[in-house]
């Protein structure tokens, strides 16, 4: 049983969970809770009704109800969610949503606007729809047209990165249905992400704004979202296990972005200093929420936060995880030096 990044997993106890990692135990498929049966949910499908749920509420939500689907997971050390095999009723691919989607007899305004999106990658970025895919709450048909964002799914690193280049050579035209985002989205995006101090308004509006991975198609917000190839998933789970070593602080140097897109978004660093925290060789940073993803080029030196683990496999290194938890409290990676003038 396959699933990977951007995936939903429909399960027969009426869950939908997001799919988390590329390598899952056998046993189970690794993914997170998003929405959960409630008859007075804000979401709808198929006449059930459905809420949204962050990382406090999915946790109690399954100890108290499904604690099957949590476990003590030997290669990472803590507890994690993961979807039991025989629990699992639908893979959703996104894929697979997109094709229906653009198959769609009469599309609602949201979906127009995804074939919009769909469309230009195709037509501007010559990205074959093979490689395309629609998820976050679309994927399961649980968005609400008039406020939902659109999380686009570009398959492979290397037609991630042509989509991004297309991107910044279309969002300034008058002519591109996709735009650059204006100064009255950034607050909605920030007070979306950002749940602490770890970035002022100004610093994530630079960030954001240089990453060509978020635009606007006709008032509504979309993501350019990476997921590897199944070519491009290596490995098997258990391969390496992890050890957390509690938090730790630093300054480093990015030697290698090439997966800086990619779930987790992945940073080489080099030259690293520590700050806080254990004293151990990290080779790398690695983020597993969107807010950081794409923060740093080659070449620039940084500052990070997050939970130090030890990665214990063919070689045994350590590396710092910024998203231990959805919402990233305490948890960071921002250039040292930034210059908003």
């Amino acid at each position: 049983m396959r699933a990977r990044v951007r995936d939903f997993i429909y399960t027969k106890d009426d869950l939908f969970l997001a799919t988390t990692t590329y390598l899952h135990p056998t046993d189970r498929i690794l993914s997170f809770l998003r929405y959960i049966p409630d008859p007075d949910g804000e979401r709808s499908r198929d006449g059930s009704r459905y809420s949204k749920v962050d990382s406090k509420q999915a946790y109690n939500f399954l100890n108290d109800n499904f604690p099957e689907y949590l476990f003590d997971c030997e290669v990472t050390g803590v507890e994690m969610m993961g979807v039991p095999v025989e629990k699992v009723e639908e893979i959703l691919s996104p894929v697979e949503r997109l094709t229906e989607i653009m198959n769609h007899p009469s599309p609602d305004e949201l979906l127009l606007k995804v074939i919009k999106v769909a469309n230009t990658f195709h037509d501007e970025a010559c990205i074959s729809p093979k490689h395309l895919g629609i998820s976050g709450s679309v994927l399961p048909g649980l968005y609400d047209p008039q406020v939902s964002d659109i999380d686009f799914v570009v398959y492979g690193l290397k037609n991630h990165q042509k989509a991004m280049e297309t991107f910044e050579s279309l969002k300034n035209d008058n002519n591109s249905p996709l735009k650059a985002i204006a100064d009255d989205y950034w607050a909605r995006l920030y007070d979306k992400r950002i749940k602490d101090s770890t970035l002022s308004y100004d610093e994530f509006r630079w960030y954001e704004n240089r990453k060509n991975n978020r635009g606007v198609v006709d008032g509504t917000l979309f993501d350019i979202l990476a997921t590897r190839e199944w070519d491009e998933i290596k490995g098997n789970f258990g391969e390496e296990t992890y050890e957390p070593c509690g938090t730790v602080q630093i300054e480093a140097t990015v030697s290698d972005a090439l997966a800086a897109f990619d779930n987790p978004a992945v940073y080489q660093v080099e030259e690293v200093d520590i700050l806080e925290g254990h004293n151990a060789h990290i080779k790398e940073v690695a983020s597993y929420t969107h807010t950081y993803s794409g923060q740093a080029r080659e070449g620039e030196r940084i500052t990070a936060r997050g939970k130090l683990e030890k990665v214990m496999g063919k070689k045994t290194y350590y590396r710092l995880i910024v998203g231990t938890t959805r919402e990233s409290l305490g948890e960071y990676i921002k250039l040292k030096k930034l210059n908003l003038d």
